[in-house]
């Protein structure tokens, strides 16, 4: 990394093109003036940048913690108010993610350094209203994309308040978007910073009633109302109609269906869809039959395979109908995977040599390459790989985009996407609009096409005569066209309510198909709340021609309170050129790690108490942590000091991480006390009380401290999302203070007298070494309570040596099939010690929680001289078999039985089996009465688990024990499930 120090930015980036990193630091300040002018905050120093070559080398970053997927655009995080960003396929998006992280980075400044505001006031603020602020500013009122759900919303009549905005099914970009346009339509610019601060302190409904003098009920009249009156006259007419052909697959799981793909000879489409609801996978089904047969590509099943670049890229189909091609992010690259469609084998895994990131692939006619859109130190141009050979040749070069490339028929020529007009007639980047091009392969020359200026001209493709079909947003609808490339005519071929789209607005949405001498089209439109999917013969869309012309915004406007409303925040409608960005006073400098604080938290009380023997004596209660990283999170040391009671009670651990390496390491050190306690016999004896004895009933107690000095070494290596190996070593010292406390009371024993205390001598302390390693494997979707889909393992081997020497053993392998709506869980699990003293420690017990349902200490313990002993359930070696039945009983509507938005959970009917055993020679398969032998327990039942808010699950359970004369049990599991 090396930074540009601009007047407010520390722009940290590896590009060599230093044009690129200067234009891109001057979209930042001309971004910052905007804001500036808008929520008159400013930075009191600069703010650091984070810049990625790639989306790829993005979801390696060590800035943030979470999982970054490809629909993860940028990230901006509270600790140093960092932005974090990659470059994106096109310079519109790369430049519109800059505009809006930075407005957080905003909100993180307003809220964090503001007067009376904190970060815990950050919950107060709904993410509609943060992540819709950010969209706002960004894009501004004019957005045909968020126009296009609004009005879809209307078609259905579903308009939610301004409560039922939090409900996870309104999208808060697009939602919270179209409320501020409204918000500002009435109150203009300057209500949106005070606001939002105002809701930060007090929450929405006081804010709003502070800073507007309305009541939340009545501005949520209000926005309802002017959504209906504002989208009404644009979908309530017959000039336009909901679909254009028949939907492709009907209640299809989900809400997502897009990015079709048509099989050349039309027969087949393979699409994105969250059908099974875990992820969006690709999916093949056939065309005439409107049925699903086979998932292609999925995660889950291609464990190696961390995610398929899915958002704005579909794939590609060979000439023959028989393979299809996309992209997915295998260790950590972009690379182009290979599959036959009918047996669902990987035929091919391969990076593009020079092109570290690519999208869009599509396939030559004669099968000779496949073109996609590459990004080469910010540049994005056409590449033709050569599968065979697997050369790579450049076929544009130029600072536009080009993108979403498709052949004609005959393999001479190649239509795609491209915003060179618009780059060349100037403005912001985040205003650039996309026209097409046609280039000759044959001779190399370009014709480009832009029949509407200012609209976005995408998905262009090839019909069987030679015309070009496109999606176009002209009337702020986004609709299929048709193109005439010899007279320059043009024929609009749909009209929807809504509009022809993917997840974004550069996704693709449309493509066609050659099938009985007729143009198959498929495409992907928005409505009822989802995407889905259409099909249609060409020749059956009508065909109204259209003359050229600029863009219609007013059908993009987001809505406005008043007829003159859409007008007042005009400012927002892109960045304003004349904010002047001084750029003398900008330098390079090398990179510098910046190691600081970056957080503190945590307290500390003192108290003190007296007693008439002990005297008076003080306690303490409380502790701080700290935690130092630099600027990209390569390393961090975290520090944590507590103290529970007295000097003695005092821990603390030092850890260090190193995350710059592939193979991560670290190393900690640590002082634990750990205490327990025990009462000993009833003593007689004598006391003095001013001065005379008095006799006295001793009730004493021991409190007994473990102090643990452990130095410990730990590294990982992850060859995927998913898998990873890791292993460390470790060394610690133990040894004990026990105290005796003297609890004296009157003789008969009514009275207390007071306390004296004494130290005792304590035990021999020990040392306690270990070396482990384990391979780990987890690509398992969470549901409610529990996993549902994919698997998960561990494999690992611990050594023990000191005053004990053995060694552990751990396997443990879990498989989930969802099968909607249940979901079949199995799990083969055993974990052994083994060696010289691996007996001499506390054994494992059957019984304990999500290992075999109801053998419970208290069920055990009732069970009587003919019932289970513990000495059946505990052991040095456990051996565990589980399989459970899952229902999601009460949540989302997606996955649950019964719709719920608060109560989330998880019926499960489960048998369990285990045993307990200390050497496999002595393992029964009958339960011999009084033998003493170790022998399999099983056990079945039904549980209910209670997902609370996230922060805890309880699991009630009825279980039988499958025994002669086995008990049937109610308890409590508070454990997720397995």
């Amino acid at each position: 990394f090396r930074v540009l120090e601009t007047e407010h930015f520390d722009l940290y980036h590896y590009l060599d093109d230093p044009h690129l990193a200067s234009g891109l630091a001057f979209s930042l300040e001309q971004w910052y003036a905007h804001h500036l002018h808008i929520l008159h905050d400013t930075f009191d120093r600069r703010n650091p940048v984070l810049l990625y070559s790639n989306h790829a080398d993005f979801q390696q970053t060590n800035a943030v913690s979470a999982i970054l997927g490809s629909g993860t655009g940028g990230v901006t995080e509270s600790l140093k108010n960092r932005i974090v960003v990659p470059l994106a396929m096109s310079g519109r998006q790369t430049d519109h993610v800059l505009g809006h992280e930075l407005v957080h980075a905003f909100q993180y400044n307003m809220v964090l350094r503001g007067d009376s505001t904190s970060l815990s006031n950050l919950q107060n603020l709904p993410l509609w209203m943060v992540e819709g602020l950010a969209e706002y500013l960004s894009i501004g009122r004019i957005d045909p994309h968020t126009a296009m759900w609004m009005r879809d919303a209307v078609l259905r009549d579903d308009i939610p308040d301004l409560r039922r905005l939090s409900h996870p099914d309104y999208f808060p970009y697009r939602w919270g978007q179209a409320f501020w346009a409204f918000l500002t339509s009435i109150y203009g610019d300057d209500i949106i910073a005070p606001l939002f601060l105002s809701t930060a302190r007090y929450g929405l409904e006081d804010a709003l009633q502070f800073e507007l003098g309305v009541e939340h009920d009545s501005l949520s009249r209000l926005w309802t109302k002017t959504l209906h009156e504002f989208y009404e006259p644009m979908v309530s007419g017959t000039d336009r109609v909901l679909v254009e052909g028949t939907a492709l697959l009907e209640d299809l799981p989900g809400r997502i269906a897009v990015s079709p793909r048509l099989s050349p000879d039309g027969k087949y489409v393979i699409f994105l869809s969250e059908k099974d609801l875990f992820g969006l996978d690709l999916f093949l089904a056939d065309v005439a039959k409107e049925e699903v047969i086979r998932k292609v590509f999925s995660t889950t099943s291609d464990g190696h395979i961390d995610e398929y670049h899915s958002i704005e890229s579909a794939g590609t189909w060979s000439p023959d109908s028989r393979q299809f091609a996309t992209v997915a992010f295998v260790e950590g690259r972009n690379t182009l995977v290979v599959k036959d469609v009918t047996t669902g084998k990987t035929v091919q895994e391969e990076p593009i040599a020079g092109v570290p990131a690519f999208t869009n692939p599509v396939w030559a006619p004669d099968g000779s390459v496949i073109v996609v859109s590459g990004m080469v130190e910010g540049q994005v141009d056409l590449y033709a790989f050569d599968p065979v050979r697997k050369t790579v040749s450049q076929l544009t070069d130029n600072e536009a985009s080009e993108m979403q490339a498709a052949f004609s028929a005959d393999g001479r020529k190649l239509v795609f996407a491209t915003d060179e007009k618009s780059m060349k007639r100037g403005g912001p980047a985040d205003r650039r609009a996309f026209g097409m091009a046609v280039l000759d392969l044959e001779t190399g020359l370009t014709d480009h096409y832009e029949p509407f200026p200012g609209a976005d001209h995408l998905n262009p493709l090839f019909d069987s005569e030679g015309h070009l079909l496109f999606l176009c947003d002209r009337d702020g609808f986004r609709d299929l066209y048709q193109m005439d490339l010899m007279t320059g005519t043009v024929w609009q071929r749909t009209r929807l309510k809504t509009g022809i789209s993917g997840i974004t607005t550069e996704a693709p949405a449309v493509s066609i198909g050659r099938m009985r001498d007729r143009d198959r089209v498929a495409y992907s439109i928005h409505r009822d709340g989802g995407y889905d999917l259409i099909k249609v013969f060409l020749d059956q869309l009508p065909r109204i021609e259209v003359q050229p012309g600029p863009l219609d915004a007013r059908p993009a406007t987001l809505p406005a309170a008043t007829d003159k409303g859409w007008e007042v925040t005009s400012s927002l409608g892109g960045r304003n050129l004349r904010y002047p960005v001084d750029t003398s006073n900008w330098k390079k400098r090398p990179y510098r790690s910046l190691f600081r604080l970056d957080y503190i938290g945590g307290g500390t009380g003192i108290g003190i108490g007296s007693n008439s023997l002990f005297g008076t004596q003080a306690g303490m209660a409380g502790g701080v942590d700290l935690l130092f990283g630099d600027i990209l999170g390569n390393h961090q040391l975290y520090t944590g000091l507590n103290i529970n009671g007295q000097v003695y009670d005092f821990g603390g651990q030092i850890a260090w991480l190193n995350r710059k390496k592939p193979i991560i390491w670290g190393g900690s050190l640590s002082h634990i006390p750990y205490r327990s306690g025990f009462y000993l016999p009833a003593e007689r004896d004598t006391v003095i009380i001013d001065g005379e004895p008095v006799e006295a009933v001793n009730l004493p107690t021991n409190l007994v401290r473990l102090f643990e000095n452990r130095a410990a070494v730990f590294a990982q290596k992850a060859f995927s999302r998913t898998l990873r190996i890791e292993g460390g070593a470790s060394y610690a010292l133990y040894n004990y203070r026990v105290e005796r406390f003297n609890n004296y009371y009157t003789a008969d024993g009514i009275y207390f007298l007071g306390a004296t205390r004494e130290v005792e001598d304590p035990p021999s302390g020990f040392g306690l070494g270990s070396a482990n390693a384990a391979l780990v494997f987890d690509n398992s979707w969470f549901g409610l309570a529990s996993p549902l889909a994919g698997s998960r393992y561990r494999f690992g081997v611990e050594q023990f040596f000191g005053n004990w020497r053995f060694y552990q053993l751990t396997a443990d392998f879990r498989k989930y099939t969802f099968l909607r709506p249940f979901s079949f869980a199995f799990r083969a699990l055993h974990i052994g010690r083994y060696g010289r003293d691996a007996k001499d420690l506390l054994p494992y017990y059957l019984g304990s929680q999500s290992l075999v349902h109801g053998y419970t200490v208290i069920s055990v313990s009732e069970q009587g001289e003919n019932g289970i002993t513990f000495e059946e359930l505990t052991g040095s070696r456990l051996l565990v078999a589980n399989v459970e039945v899952r229902l999601p009983l009460s949540g989302p509507s997606q996955i649950a039985t019964i719709p719920s938005n608060a109560l989330f959970t998880e019926l499960s009917v489960f048998l369990d089996g285990g045993i307990a055993y200390d050497r496999f020679g002595d393992i029964r398969l009958r339960q011999e009465a009084g033998s003493g032998q170790p022998h399999p327990l099983f056990s079945t039942g039904i549980s209910l688990r209670i997902n609370l808010f996230g922060a805890l699950i309880l699991e009630p359970y009825y279980a039988w024990q499958l025994r002669k004369d086995g008990r049937r049990v109610f308890a409590l599991n508070i454990v997720p499930g397995w």
